[in-house]
């Protein structure tokens, strides 16, 4: 028999312990009724169960055959299971409707739940809503089904990609972790219309239908199409951190929890490539990337943002393998000293960073730590924190150098070892614009760009490190001995 699924093997368990009566959550009726037949294979009762399908359109029947003759009110298929006397599973779908409405049928349910005691008779109720009334609400189990793991997006892809090699299936089922078995079946369809067949190739077809769902939500964004770690300058120190925690990350499903990466965070000046190299570190450990929207969260449209931030983070556990990043999270999750819905989120993010599921990784940039309190920098929430300064010399004519070669200029052609004292203090998007309002300027005088013209800019340029003297040193003197440096050595004294 196939590999059984954690779905398949939650209810199989909660009958083989005896619970006559199970109610299981989940939007996906199809997919239920699929683990259903599938646990009553794995049954240990000698022989597969039967399963029975209770509807209120078509009352309770048996596979293909007609309906029980009169089971099509609740109470009669109830009566009809009672006095059944073979082993067997009944599947009630939508049965949470008239278990609300009526009386009479919450009673014969708890007298279900005693007369089906030992029986090899189980009740399983469906539903796409939790609404299960205080009089038996102790008399059944609740079970919500997550979205379908490994073991059945790689059933959806079989049946769908036939000609797919297992070596395949196994390298691109995770990649639609997250999503319903329905929105896997599109999504492997959209590939194979795309290309004509699975393979590598098709994992942009693949994540679209991720980027779809996500978009849904409304504060979560994916992100696509990111920069390398050869398109960042410097930073060396932080490039040879993730360069080890991705190789343990990689081996996750190998290693212990406790020192699998559970997240970095990056603080630092506006402007010297944190956002940047979170987007980059989503390329470099080959996994999709998703922006957590702080401000749509607390803006009201979406529900009570502590409900709507729990909801977000859930979400994204079923996406893992994945990096979710919190873009300025001093501005959204404060203290524990904060009231109301702020002290709520920050409360719940301290327990999740330290439970939440080993293949998610989570990058936060902040430009202000000093604003986050102490429970949320100690080690066990991150795994390191590191300082983005602003670069050094050496960095910075790096940064030059990726600039002017992305836009299709010669850096050689350029002098830029002159500009070395003229961009002392400067960040990382100072040098960009730079670069950009030279070629801008020699493309409106119709010739090639030169060092000359760079320098003409940067003579004009007023940095950041000047203009916010204050504050930049503010924060340079609390990083200084409280994170680890993501360049070798300090860029300005």
């Amino acid at each position: 028999m196939s590999e059984e699924s954690r779905a398949s093997r939650v209810v199989r368990e909660a009958l083989e312990s005896g619970r006559p009566i199970v109610y299981v959550r989940s939007p996906e009726e199809e997919r239920v009724s699929r683990i259903i037949a599938e646990v009553a294979q794995r049954m240990d009762s000698g022989t597969p169960a039967k399963v029975w399908t209770w509807t209120l359109t078509e009352g309770l029947r048996h596979d293909a055959c007609p309906m029980e003759s009169g089971t099509g009110s609740p109470r009669a298929a109830l009566d009809y299971i009672a006095s059944h006397t073979e082993p067997g599973i009944f599947h009630l779908k939508d049965f949470h409707e008239p278990l609300r409405d009526s009386a009479e049928i919450r009673r014969r349910l708890r007298d279900l739940s005693v007369i089906l005691r030992d029986q090899h008779r189980f009740v399983i109720i469906t539903s796409p809503v939790r609404s299960i009334p205080e009089e038996v609400e102790r008399s059944l189990l609740f079970i919500e089904l997550r979205t379908p793991d490994v073991v059945e997006l790689a059933t959806v892809m079989r049946e769908e990609g036939r000609d797919t090699d297992e070596e395949t299936v196994a390298q691109l089922a995770p990649t639609l972790q997250g999503l319903t078995h329905e929105e896997a079946r599109y999504a492997v369809r959209r590939a194979l219309v795309a290309k004509g067949r699975l393979g590598t190739e098709s994992l942009p077809e693949l994540l679209e239908e991720k980027r779809l769902l996500v978009n849904r939500s409304g504060v979560i964004e994916f992100i696509s199409d990111g920069p390398r770690m050869g398109d960042l300058g410097g930073l060396e120190g932080l490039k040879k951190w993730l360069l080890e925690r991705r190789k343990l990350f990689q081996m996750r499903d190998q290693i212990s929890s406790e020192i699998v990466p559970k997240g970095v965070l990056l603080m630092g000046i506006p402007g010297c490539g944190k956002s940047l190299c979170v987007k980059a570190t989503a390329a470099y450990f080959q996994l999709p990337l998703y922006r957590a929207d702080m401000s749509a969260i607390f803006s009201g449209r979406f529900g009570k943002p502590d409900g709507v931030f729990v909801e977000a983070c859930r979400m994204m556990e079923d996406l893992a393998p994945a990096i979710l990043w919190f873009d300025e999270i001093e501005m959204g999750i404060t203290s524990t000293e904060s009231s109301g819905e702020q002290g709520r989120i920050f409360a719940f993010f301290l327990t999740w960073m330290q439970e939440k599921t080993k293949g998610l990784f989570v990058a936060a940039t902040a430009n202000r730590i000093d604003l986050l309190p102490a429970e949320m920098i100690r080690k066990g929430r991150f795994d390191e924190v590191f300082f983005v300064d602003l670069p050094t010399d050496e960095e910075r004519l790096e940064i030059y150098r990726i600039h002017l070669t992305r836009r299709g200029v010669d850096a050689d052609k350029c002098d830029l070892d002159q500009l070395t004292e003229f961009t002392k203090g400067w960040t990382g998007a100072e040098i960009e614009q730079c670069v950009v309002s030279a070629i801008t300027r020699a493309r409106l005088e119709d010739r090639e760009v030169t060092g000359r013209d760079l320098l003409n800019v940067a003579v004009k340029t007023v940095p950041l490190s000047r203009t916010m003297h204050e504050q930049i040193n503010h924060i340079r003197s609390w990083a200084f001995d409280r994170a680890i440096r993501a360049s070798p050595k300090q860029a300005l004294k």
